[in-house]
């Protein structure tokens, strides 16, 4: 049997909602040429609506993000053939050892795997690591879709 691919537009929460269940993400920034620099991340969605994802300052999609806000995120479902939702904002970096980072990262551990065994040692880990979060205020999205043949053209 046939795949039709249909695509579903969704208002603020229930675009929320798909994405907390979601952690396989592509992360889109862009390099100083302006060319697109594609990163696969775990992410998750934090408290106040954001997109977090975990980074080291070194990496590139940290230091073009410092340069250029402007972010897009692919959430991707488990399945492959799975829905899947494009998401665009603005991106902010903290960096540890930073409070507002360290909470942030405890956050981003939640929302992804649930309670640590152990924040202590995880916060240590943190810091030891000299971690980045990245946070996405999301301002636009496209509809939740699902690829496939287009309506009218599924194969005979």
């Amino acid at each position: 049997m046939a795949t039709i691919a249909h695509a579903q537009r969704v208002d603020r929460e229930a675009l929320l909602d798909f994405a907390r269940t979601r952690h396989q993400l592509t992360l889109v920034t862009h390099r100083r040429d302006g060319r697109p620099q594609l990163s696969p991340v775990a992410g998750g969605v934090d408290s106040d609506g954001r997109i977090v994802i975990s980074s080291y300052p070194e990496r590139a999609k940290v230091q073009n993000l410092r340069r250029n806000p402007a972010a897009s995120v692919l959430v991707h479902s488990d399945d492959w053939d799975g829905a899947y939702v494009q998401v665009d904002g603005t991106a902010e970096v903290l960096d540890m050892p930073s409070p507002e980072a360290e909470e942030g990262l405890v956050e981003y551990f939640r929302c992804i795997s649930g309670e640590h065994p152990d924040w202590d040692e995880y916060r240590q880990a943190m810091r030891r690591q000299g971690k980045s979060l990245i946070r996405i205020t999301v301002e636009d999205w496209g509809p939740i879709a699902t690829g496939g043949f287009p309506p009218g053209r599924e194969p005979a």
